[in-house]
């Protein structure tokens, strides 16, 4: 399964906010300073994670971005889904009817494929897996040292 570069930058964007959002919203320039990407595009990875209400918005001079909740009540799931939406990576076809397939006695598919339900069991486990954790815990995961230096840069940045 291959995702977005969205859902890397997107994570960072809420761990940056939840360091250094409480002071107001962070505009769109500032995120992408951060990490040295387009603006532009960062922007419309910004406003999926808006609609889904991850973030918040604010325009004008004093506008931008900050966490619509908290830290603990984000799931990294929530920010995936927001960025790549929410399908499921396989998509069974039933090619098994095809082909060879149309020999087969119609009782031979009466139970669902084995490849989509193994498909389904790893995707749900790993929706799973990404559902139980949360910014909260990768801000808990980082050094200190990230928070610090991030922080002290938006200083810097913001002067």
């Amino acid at each position: 399964m291959k995702m977005s570069e969205g859902v890397e930058w997107a994570l960072h964007c809420c761990l940056t906010l939840a360091w250094v959002g409480n002071d107001g919203p962070v505009p769109t320039s500032r995120l992408a300073a951060a990490f040295e990407l387009p603006s532009h595009y960062l922007n419309k990875f910004l406003q999926s994670l808006v609609r889904a209400g991850i973030f918040t918005s604010s325009a004008g001079a004093k506008g931008g971005f900050q966490l619509a909740k908290s830290p603990e009540a984000i799931s990294l799931l929530d920010v995936v889904m927001a960025i790549e939406g929410d399908e499921w990576a396989f998509r069974c076809t039933e090619i098994r009817q095809r082909g060879a397939g149309c020999l087969a006695k119609p009782n031979d598919f009466a139970r669902p494929c084995g490849i989509a339900a193994a498909m389904q069991r790893a995707e749900t486990a790993w929706r799973k897996e990404l559902a139980a954790q949360t910014i909260a815990d990768l801000i808990k995961a980082s050094p200190p040292s990230g928070s610090q230096r991030m922080k002290q840069w938006y200083a810097g940045y913001s002067s």
